[in-house]
């Protein structure tokens, strides 16, 4: 279906509906569930403080409802955009070492190469040339030390850990598309009944947004800046209009690439290190159950706009919330939300025999964290398949 862009307004009452409402209130709440936790390894592991968490949640959850409103109003398409939570899994292991002003530069050049590919025309020809086994491969590395680190926790919460796993493995196969929001509820629950949970500290002003000064750097942009373009290009980007398409849409592309790379380069020095089309959960939004006339059911994200924006707003509440839970279980929940991801990404990188030898050595590189020339284990998983192509050749 081709929807032809159109003024930005207001939807008209004919196209109001509960389902679409709550399709687009769960879709943009599920990205908080699970991915948002990542962010919490990562300024564990790099010693960010919670002002730059506020001030990130701010800047992912701002940008991402001002994307949902220009293009599923612009568009009348179910277009729900989301932060880079493949990417933010990557930033565990690259953001600590790194300067912090080299850190926002390369989110700006991600980008800023996010906004060359869409406004070029680029992206379908870099999506042709980049063999979805090895984007899949860089995914599964980045993936595969979350969930080690699931069980490696339980050692800390034995009780806790089990119960969540055991929860998880059951719910995923009696009701898969909740099943991350509701293994995060019963570890709530076991947390409430045998841990002492305090949120007398939570702060519940109106958030505003720091802004940092990017540096630029050469390392930066191989080490942060093209593995986190490519992982939003292959885990993000590629799903998300598949999922559109498949469900009968005809998404413009090139201007989803463009304007979200433009949006992840205004909002950078807030910390945002990058927003795009979601994948997984905007299949909530498309389907017949978010509303039975297709052309309708761009209502969802038009709703989700207005609660991202709230998530935003109230990012020190959120930031406050989940610090007072304990390390162990934010690990287990970034372990369970990353499960699913990392087995598709294993499963597309090993699916082709030919890629298998190159997929398994970009995987393995890739989790090792492996760090030479003061580059990451991200460049040089992708550099093995630039060096195992010239020698096939040669």
């Amino acid at each position: 279906m081709q929807n032809q862009p159109t003024f930005i307004s207001f939807p008209p009452l004919k196209d109001w509906s509960l389902s679409a409402a709550v399709a687009g209130i769960l879709a943009s709440t599920m990205g908080y569930a699970g991915p948002l936790v990542i962010l919490f390894q990562v300024a564990e592991s790099a010693n960010l403080s919670s002002e730059v968490l506020t001030s990130w949640i701010w800047g992912m959850s701002i940008a991402s409802g001002l994307l949902c409103g220009w293009f599923s109003l612009r568009y009348r398409m179910p277009l729900l955009f989301a932060w880079n939570a493949p990417g933010s899994a990557l930033l565990v292991t690259l953001v600590p070492g790194m300067p912090w002003g080299d850190v926002i530069g390369a989110y700006i050049m991600s980008g800023g190469i996010l906004l060359l590919l869409g406004v070029t025309g680029a992206f379908e020809r870099l999506v042709n040339r980049l063999p979805l086994a090895l984007a899949a491969a860089l995914l599964a590395g980045i993936l595969v030390n979350f969930s080690l680190d699931l069980f490696s926790k339980m050692t800390q919460a034995p009780l806790l850990g089990l119960v969540m796993f055991a929860g998880y493995i059951l719910l995923r196969h009696l009701l898969p598309r909740y099943a991350i929001m509701l293994t995060v509820a019963i570890g709530v629950g076991v947390l409430a009944l045998n841990y002492d949970l305090s949120f007398q500290q939570v702060d519940w002003q109106i958030s505003t947004p720091h802004w940092y000064m990017p540096s630029f750097s050469l390392t930066a942009l191989f080490s942060i800046s093209i593995p986190l373009m490519l992982v939003a290009v292959s885990g993000q980007f590629i799903t998300g209009i598949a999922i559109l398409r498949q469900d009968k849409y005809s998404p413009p592309s090139n201007q989803i690439v463009a304007g979200s790379g433009l949006m992840s380069i205004l909002f950078a020095p807030t910390a945002c290190h990058g927003v795009n089309l979601s994948a997984i959960t905007a299949a909530i939004c498309t389907g017949p159950d978010a509303n039975p006339d297709p052309k309708k059911r761009y209502f969802g994200p038009a709703v989700a706009m207005l609660w991202y924006i709230m998530f935003g707003l109230f990012s020190a509440a959120l930031v406050s919330v989940i610090q007072a839970f304990p390390a162990a279980f934010i690990a287990m929940v970034a372990g369970i939300a990353l499960l699913g991801a990392l087995e598709g990404s294993l499963s597309t990188a090993l699916s082709q025999p030919a890629d298998r030898e190159v997929a398994l050595c970009t995987f393995l590189i890739t989790a090792s964290d492996l760090s030479l020339l003061g580059l990451s284990s991200a460049f040089w998983g992708l550099y093995w398949r630039h060096y195992h192509c010239c020698s096939a050749l040669s």
